[in-house]
């Protein structure tokens, strides 16, 4: 690719240039936009200044985070940032901004005021909006309400529109289609304000607000025209003071807005023509009206049906864009619509432009009278009972292709042609393979690993738990069995207040975080309190609002300001439940006890059931303070130096793990990983997830040692001398001729969203039209995350910010889950899109719960492949990346580079090279992924062969019976002795005589060979120590980790005897002297049961004893009637050890539940028909 004359580009331009281009996000515009109201200010002559108030929330949960980086910037420009405590405080806050001037003297002219919220925030805010809009803005001030609304409920709890939350407060409402409008509709939310003695809703999606592009600079080049001919009433409509009694003033408010505010406001947008026709007909017959992201998804939807402005002209197609969808400025509408037949309008949502819409035209004139459809069709709303049909539902959001389809529909009463046929062929093949695509598993919103939600959230069995906000609501689908029912933020618990009375129940839990008791939720516990109800507030100490990207709580907030803030609402008990109690030795910060009257008690974490049990006996308001640093955040901290390293790692000893699952279930964490070995599905840590919470270290299980004197083992780079780096190929040019879409689909956390930003930037660099749409939803909480990227030659080019269906000309899928989830699989069409997989298999948070949940490779793989037919490239650039570089977090820059080096990204290496340098983060490590990965699109099996280490040891199940009873034999000869081993060869082969003398065929056969294995191999305390003492142990700890080990062995023997509250064994840590008492203890193993066993006499090892006899004596059975048996039964008689694994308790529970299907097939054996021979497999099958 010939080489680009790149722009000059530094981070900070987003904020300080005034010409040129500029690439920055819809978060970012609104930043700049402050800074740009200022600069216009000052050549207006205006000594104004800016303040900026309100409370996160997704879309708008990085406001914060960007305004603080943005601090140098803004306070240069006078502009302050103050984080609301909640909503309707930073809405007072920003309301009074506007009454400066009138009580006390000014150092400004006036302050131009911006609100942010998401739509729930909007919700509440609804009697500061009313009062503020009525009591008005400063003629030189003016605000600005900006709303995150959220259509699909992606990361809300309801999905939400503020439109009409706005309309009943009398507040105008601007909607931006695009980041560029962020910056032209804002000035003239500012100046609609100030003239019309008004706030102004803003209307931010997450469409538009996660996007990013390039931009025009020019500050002063939006004109912003206030009308002449508008008549004010005798002192004008903005703030003012009275001395009017209450109700008069309210009346004289009323009046105001009634008669002129809310008129001026109009005036306004008809003299910027805000609202206005942008494609015309002579001869129009079928009218749209769009607004915000729904004009260019209508825009888009006339592009792929072949509609452009001149056919669009020619067939009778004239398009409204509306920017103010309310009040609806009634001039230009009625223009628009006279002389149409039909006007179709595309908003989503629940209606508001539609009814305005027609409202003006009904008593308007007699000959106008279009059909208006939208979100039903003809019949209209009522022509059904209970109501019409559906055409563009006011449900979640919808898509390009269903508008595309309704205006097809449409305009198919005077047109149609083949590209509006070959169009609507297309959609409907794509339904046909999405109907496929539905099977692949969702990756879901999970609990980070080490997440003190995984152990703050659970209550004792028969309790039950009230969710909260933010992260604790997710507990309702982690934890459903004792989590029920949301609330609304601030509200947790409240719901009990109404309950109590009425339930069986005499007790409830209810989770809050920190963050939301500081917003609100402290005045839940008082209303409980004054209530009088049984309730235990959980109230997690996590220092950050997590679900948000871990900003810092709005205000002093401590463990010790919480317990004195509760015990002084009245609250008679507390418990402070910590990871580290001793930091808490010193009580003297902490309330003191009053006898009778008040008690607070400090536990240690894993006491967490034992002292709820007390609490929920306690009467009246309790609280659980659970003092524990978010995971996320200890992760962030420790990068930045600002939070000790981990004192010691956590390592699974995989030949002693069961694989039962135990660990998952007490931990919930993402951090265990699934091993697959040739003894099965075991488990393993990932230390480069691991935030070392050691939850799961409770697991019932001898597998895990503790770690000290370690850090992870880092893979070194591959050494690469630049002399012998030869220049690398340039790709075939890619003609850019309409829209090149990129989707990148991955995991939240993973750097998915970096390489969105940096081809972003490398198209803004060569002076390319670019949006990019980043859909991250919960993604950071290990859920999905999908990047849309838009190439165009020229920024006119752009319109839906989403890519359409079937349109995406590469699947970036650096992870492979999300890569065949509905939302990729809708966007590929065979002949053009070209699919580059990861393969490595990240299970999703399910595995935590379910051990024996399989990543469904094969599944998936073919359902990208159909629907690429084929051009598609599947590669584990995890294990490549870590290879080559160390770091698995390269692994989506190498797959950038070789997308790239394919042919499939219309941009210059040049480019994205300078775009990874300007994004400051590990330059050179990226840069060498990116080349890594190009390497590889040319030669992969020569980057495989440098990236394979010295020594691979490859773990390969066997796959014949020979191979595999050969195997287990000698297994069991180290595990006992040969008479031991041979006693189980000799019924193998007894099996494998009869069944291929019956059948021809080893099936049932290997079932027996590993489910005898499994039972005769139990581990008991000799085969543990004999595991341990096992020289491979070191050095599967030497491959994971360097240093000195100091090792500590988590252990649970029975002649210690030490129970929970449940009854059962307690597990109790061991030093490094217990790695010489294993080498002692496997030594003993012959004592295996015999009289001299001091183990042997225990319940559970005469149960394993028993196990092997009834295994036996069921196999003998099956022989015994071979010719007689329903084969099928017999064969998931065999495997069923597969099912008895774990340690005590679990292991117990795992037999129980093997015995009742034992049982239950065992009636089955002879009740079916008797087994008939088949086709011979075989015999090394």
């Amino acid at each position: 690719m010939a080489t680009h004359e790149l722009a000059s580009v530094a981070l900070d331009d987003k904020y300080t240039a005034t010409e040129g281009r500029i690439y920055l996000s819809g978060i970012q515009a609104l930043v700049r936009l402050m800074l740009v109201q200022k600069w216009r200010d000052e050549q207006a002559g205006l000594n104004t200044a800016g303040f900026v108030s309100g409370y996160r929330g997704s879309p708008l949960g990085g406001l914060d985070e960007a305004l603080w980086k943005a601090q140098p910037q803004l306070e240069a420009n006078a502009v302050k940032f103050l984080p609301g405590v909640n909503e309707e405080l930073a809405a007072t806050a920003v309301w009074g901004t506007q009454q400066v001037h009138l009580t006390g003297e000014s150092a400004v002219d006036g302050v131009f005021a911006m609100w942010y919220g998401k739509a729930p925030g909007v919700d509440r805010c609804g009697d500061v909006f009313k009062h503020m809009s009525h009591a008005g803005t400063s003629p030189k001030g003016g605000i600005l309400l900006v709303a995150g609304d959220d259509h699909g409920a992606s990361s809300s709890t309801l999905p939400n529109q503020s439109d009409h939350l706005f309309a009943a407060s009398m507040i105008p409402m601007l909607y931006p289609q695009s980041v560029e409008e962020y910056i032209e509709l804002g000035l003239h939310g500012f100046a609609m304000s100030r003239f019309a003695g008004l706030p102004v809703g803003f209307k931010a999606l997450a469409d538009t607000v996660e996007s990013s592009g390039s931009i025009a600079a020019g500050a002063l080049d939006v004109h912003t025209r206030l009308p002449k001919d508008f008549a004010f009433p005798p002192g004008g409509v903005h703030a003012r003071l009275s001395t009017d009694t209450l109700g008069v003033q309210a009346r004289k408010q009323e009046a105001l807005m009634q008669d002129y505010k809310i008129y001026a406001a109009i005036a306004y947008a008809r003299e910027n023509r805000l609202n206005r026709v942008t494609i015309d007909s002579p001869q129009a017959r079928l009218g749209i009206v769009a607004s915000g992201k729904s004009y260019r998804d209508v825009l888009e939807a006339l592009e792929e049906l072949g509609i452009d402005a001149d056919e669009a002209a020619r067939i009778g197609i004239r398009l409204f864009k509306v920017s103010m969808p309310w009040p609806l400025e009634p001039d230009s509408i009625r223009e628009f619509a006279d002389g149409l037949e039909e006007i179709l309008v595309v908003e989503e949502k629940r209606q508001i432009v539609e009814y305005q819409l027609k409202e003006h035209l009904y008593n308007w004139r007699e000959n106008v009278r279009p059909r208006v459809i939208g979100k039903f069709d003809e019949q209209g709303e009522w022509g059904a009972h209970p109501r019409g049909q559906w055409l563009l539902p006011a449900t979640a959001d919808f898509s390009v292709a269903q508008i595309a389809r309704v205006i097809a529909g449409r305009v198919a009463r005077f047109h149609t042609s083949d590209r509006i046929r070959m169009r609507l062929a297309i959609l409907d093949a794509k339904d046909v393979v999405l109907g496929k695509a539905v099977a692949t598993p969702s990756r879901p919103a999970w609990y980070c690993a080490g997440c003190p939600h995984n152990t703050s959230t659970k209550v004792p069995e028969g309790s039950l738990a009230l969710a909260g906000i933010g992260c604790h609501v997710m507990a309702t689908a982690i934890y459903p069995e004792h989590n029920r029912t949301t609330t609304h933020m601030g509200g947790e618990g409240a719901p009990w207040l109404g309950q109590a009375w009425f339930s069986k129940r005499k007790h409830v839990f209810a989770n809050l975080g920190d963050g939301t008791y500081y917003h609100s939720g402290s005045l839940a516990i008082r209303a409980a309190v004054a209530a009088g109800v049984n309730i235990t507030y959980k109230i997690l100490y996590n220092d950050a609002v997590a679900m948000t990207g871990g900003q810092p709580v709005d205000g002093p907030i401590t463990v010790p300001r919480i317990a004195h803030q509760v015990a002084a609402e009245g609250v008679k008990r507390i418990a402070l439940v910590a990871e580290d109690p001793t930091r808490w030795a010193d009580r003297s910060l902490l309330p003191p006890d009053r006898d009778g009257l008040f008690a607070l008690s400090v536990h240690h974490r894993d006491d967490m059931d034992a002292v709820q049990r007390e609490l929920r006996g306690f009467e009246g308001v309790s609280v659980l303070i659970y003092d524990q640093v978010c995971a996320a955040e200890k992760r962030r901290r420790r990068k930045k130096g600002e939070f000790p390293p981990a004192a010691r790692r956590v390592f699974i000893n995989d030949a002693v793990c069961e694989g039962c699952g135990d660990c998952g279930e007490q931990s919930n964490c993402t951090a265990l990983l699934p091993k697959q070995t040739d003894l099965g599905l075991k488990r393993s840590v990932d230390q480069s997830a691991c935030n070392a919470d050691e939850s799961c270290i409770k697991g019932f299980c001898p597998s895990f040692v503790t770690v000290e004197g370690v850090k992870p083992r880092k893979h070194a780079p591959v050494a690469v001398k630049a002399a012998e780096e030869p220049a690398l190929p340039a790709p075939l040019p890619l003609a850019l001729e309409g829209m090149h879409n990129i989707l990148i689909t991955g995991i939240g956390g993973t750097g998915v969203i970096t390489i969105g930003a940096l081809i972003g930037m490398a198209a803004h660099l060569e002076g390319k039209g670019v949006s990019v749409l980043d859909m991250t939803g919960m993604s950071q909480k290990n859920g999905s995350v999908t990047s849309h990227v838009r190439i165009a030659r020229d920024a006119a080019q752009l319109k839906a910010q989403r890519i359409p269906t079937g349109e995406a000309d590469l699947i970036l899928g650096c992870d492979m889950l999300t890569a065949g989830a509905p939302d990729a699989i809708a966007r590929m069409r065979p002949g053009r899109t070209y699919a580059l997989v990861n393969t490595f298999e990240q299970p999703t948070g399910h595995f935590a719960q379910q051990p024996d949940w399989q990543f469904p490779a094969a599944q998936v793989r073919a359902l990208i492949e159909e629907s690429v037919e084929g051009r598609a490239d599947f590669i584990d650039a995890t294990q490549l990346a870590t290879r080559l570089m160390g770091d698995a977090i390269a692994a989506n820059l190498f797959l950038l580079g070789f997308a790239f080096q394919k042919g499939f990204v219309p941009l210059s290496a040049q480019a994205l090279d300078k775009a990874i340098e300007i994004n400051g983060v590990a330059v050179k490590a990226n840069q060498a992924a990116f080349r890594w990965g190009r390497k590889a699109a040319l030669d992969l099996a020569a980057v495989t062969r440098q990236a394979a280490p010295a020594q691979v040891v490859s773990l390969q199940k066997p796959q014949s019976l020979e191979a595999l009873v050969a195997d287990r034999t000698a297994f069991l000869t180290a595990y006992q002795n040969a008479a031991y081993a041979r006693s189980y060869a000799d019924l193998v082969e007894r099996v494998r005589d009869a069944e291929q003398r019956t059948r021809g065929s080893t099936v049932l056969a290997k079932a027996v060979a590993s489910g005898l294995f499994k039972l005769m191999a139990y581990k008991d305390e000799y085969e543990v120590a004999r595991l341990y003492a096992d020289p491979r142990f070191m050095e599967k700890l030497g491959e994971q980790f360097e240093g000195k080990p100091v090792l500590r062995f988590h252990l649970a023997p029975p002649v210690l005897g030490r129970r929970d509250a449940e009854g059962r064994a307690v597990k109790t840590s061991f030093g490094p002297w217990m790695l010489g008492a294993f080498r002692v203890l496997a030594k003993l193993r012959g004592l295996r049961g015999t009289a001299l066993d001091p183990f042997g006499r225990t319940a559970e090892r005469r149960m394993e004893r028993q196990l092997v006899a009834d295994y036996r004596a069921m196999v003998e059975d099956l022989l015994a009637r071979f010719e007689r048996i329903d084969f099928d039964t017999a064969l998931s008689l065999a495997r069923l050890p597969e099912q008895i694994r774990g340690f005590g308790h679990v292991k117990e529970e795992s037999i129980v539940s093997a015995r009742v299907r034992w049982e239950m097939l065992r009636g089955q054996l002879d009740s079916a028909a008797p087994a008939r021979a088949v086709r011979p497999e075989p015999v090394a099958a």
